[in-house]
C-alpha cells in the first residue's frame, strides 16, 4: 500500500551544519507515527520541511501520491496537511472560537465581494463555520472557553486550542510538535485518548514528543533521530529496548547482564 506520506533521503544543511541527513520515513493512512530523539536531533527541521516552512537541501517529499517537495505551507494545508508548533502560534487577542474559525479558511467558497455585501452564501457559511468550530472545541473539551481570548487560556489549553485550529483545516495528516508540553498528567492522558480518536476518524498523525508516556501510549510505530540521522525504527516496545536508543536517552552504553 502506498504511504500517505513518503519522505525520501531528506536532507537540510545550514552552512556547515547538517540538521537532517538522508532521512527516510513513511506514514500510512490510519497510522500514528512518533518521531523522537534528543534535543538537536533534527525532529523539528524534518517537520518544517514536510510542512513547507523550509525547503530541503535535497531529497523528496511525497504526500497523497504527489511530489510536494518545497511547496509552501498554504499549499500543503490545501492538500490536507496541518501542523502545530513547539511555541503556540495562536492569535492571542482573539477568542478560542475565532482562532478555530480562521482555521476553516481553505474550505470557504464565498469571496471578498460576498463578505462586503453579506450575501446569502456568506451568511450561510458563517453559520456553518461557527457550528463546525464549536464542534471542534467541544471535541477537545474547550467549549466553555470558546469566548475566552487565547492569551488568557492556561498554557495546557492553549496547546489544545492549537490542535483545534489544525483540525479546522480538515487534514488527512496532522503533524503535532510536542503537543503535551505544559500539560498536566491528567491532560496528557486525555491527549492520548484524543489522538486515538483522531485515528478512528481517519486522520493520520506524525508526532514529535518528549513525553514518553504519550509516545508509548499512542504510537503504532516510532522513528528515532540523532544528530539529524535515523538510528532506529519499529513498534514502541522494540524501539524502547533498542541499545542505541537506550544509550542516547540514558547518556551511556547499555550494559547487558
Amino acid at each position: 500500500m502506498t504511504p500517505l506520506l513518503q519522505v525520501e533521503s531528506l536532507t537540510r544543511r545550514f552552512g556547515g551544519l547538517v540538521a537532517a541527513n538522508q532521512v527516510d520515513l513513511a506514514v500510512h493512512a490510519g497510522e500514528i507515527v512518533g518521531l523522537i530523539g534528543p534535543n538537536g536531533a533534527g525532529k523539528t527541521t524534518v517537520f518544517n520541511m514536510i510542512s513547507g516552512s523550509i525547503a530541503p537541501t535535497s531529497g523528496r517529499i511525497l504526500f497523497d501520491g504527489n511530489d510536494c517537495t518545497g511547496r509552501p505551507p498554504h499549499e500543503m494545508a490545501r492538500a490536507g496537511l496541518a501542523r502545530t508548533f513547539q511555541i503556540t502560534s495562536l492569535f492571542p487577542a482573539l477568542s478560542a472560537l475565532e482562532n478555530v474559525e480562521i482555521g476553516t479558511h481553505r474550505h470557504k467558497r464565498s469571496t471578498v465581494w460576498s463578505a462586503c455585501f453579506r450575501t446569502a452564501l456568506y451568511r450561510r457559511e458563517e453559520v456553518e463555520v461557527r457550528a463546525k468550530a464549536l464542534e471542534i472545541l467541544a471535541f477537545l473539551g474547550l467549549e466553555r472557553q470558546a469566548h475566552v481570548s487565547a492569551q488568557h487560556l492556561p498554557y495546557g489549553d492553549q496547546r489544545k486550542l492549537e490542535i483545534a485550529v489544525a483540525l479546522a483545516v480538515e487534514p488527512t495528516l496532522l503533524l503535532l510538535d510536542e503537543p503535551a508540553a505544559g500539560m498536566s498528567p491528567d491532560q496528557s492522558t486525555r491527549l492520548i485518548e484524543t489522538i486515538g480518536i483522531l485515528k478512528d476518524r481517519g486522520i493520520s498523525v506524525l508526532l514529535v514528543e518528549h513525553h514518553m508516556k504519550v509516545v508509548m501510549g499512542v504510537c503504532d510505530r516510532i522513528i528515532v533521530l540523532d544528530h539529524g540521522a535515523k538510528i532506529a525504527e519499529g513498534p514502541p516496545a522494540h524501539v524502547a529496548n533498542d541499545p542505541k536508543v537506550v544509550s542516547i536517552y540514558l547518556g551511556r552504553e547499555v550494559v547487558h547482564a
